[in-house]
């Protein structure tokens, strides 16, 4: 089983609408039992729901989600995943500080051509853009995985 986790700041905007895009993919895919995916944040508003601007872009791509409960990126998480999944080079910072490694530790877009930072919805309220990198670096990251399982 394949374990991953994606990582923002509150777990509400971008990690979440990864989570959802992934196991979307995965399902597609065929390959659901042979995955783990759940997402975190780095300073996660613990308790939220999905934000409304993730959600309406869930919508409108037909990727089914469910209730949300944002979470908090802790320590012991290193040991129950195999790669952890950040948005921006803040996300990966933070996690590497956290873990004590640079291990099993990626930023979404680097499995992209374009590898630059996820912009944060929350501040640039541009939910499309978001939505369009996510979906390229899940699937992108997918096939990372594909490959390296062959």
């Amino acid at each position: 089983m394949i374990k991953v986790c994606f990582v923002c700041q509150g777990n509400i905007c971008r990690s979440t609408m990864a989570e959802y895009i992934f196991k979307d993919l995965v399902k597609k895919a065929g390959l659901s039992k042979d995955f783990l995916i759940e997402s975190r944040g780095v300073a996660a508003d613990v308790g939220s729901d999905i934000h409304p601007g993730t959600k309406k872009m869930l919508d409108l791509n037909n990727i089914p989600y469910d209730r949300h409960y944002a979470r908090q990126l802790v320590e012991e998480d290193y040991e129950k995943f195999d790669c952890f999944v950040g948005m921006d080079n803040y996300n990966v910072l933070s996690m590497k500080r956290l873990f004590g490694t640079d291990k099993k530790v990626y930023k979404l877009l680097d499995f992209t051509k374009k590898t630059k930072e996820i912009d944060d919805p929350w501040y640039t309220h541009n939910f499309n853009i978001t939505y369009e990198e996510i979906d390229k670096g899940c699937r992108a990251l997918l096939e990372y995985i594909r490959c390296k399982d062959k």
